[in-house]
């Protein structure tokens, strides 16, 4: 059973705050409302990125919504996963 969703974009050119700002006031809140959230973390990466790893406690991980076109320089790609193990350092 999947427990963990892997959401990834890349902001049109010169859009990734307008795109995490996006994240921060419509995504984040999504994932706050699903029941059983066990841990969400957003990340930037290169090339614009914005990544959301979000992990749930027993249940499987829903489907964000897709930010405006305007932010994007292509389609969200999304993946559920299973959680494995945790590396503790």
């Amino acid at each position: 059973m999947s427990d963990t969703l892997m959401w990834e974009v890349r902001a049109a050119p010169g859009r990734q705050q307008d795109l995490l700002d996006w994240v921060e006031a419509t995504a984040v809140p999504a994932l706050k409302a699903t029941p059983d959230l066990a841990a969400a973390d957003v990340y930037l990466g290169g090339q614009d990125r914005v990544v959301v790893i979000a992990r749930w406690i027993a249940t499987t991980p829903p489907r964000l919504p897709d930010p405006p076109e305007e932010l994007l320089a292509r389609p969200v790609a999304q993946w559920p996963f299973q959680h494995h193990s945790r590396i503790a350092p």
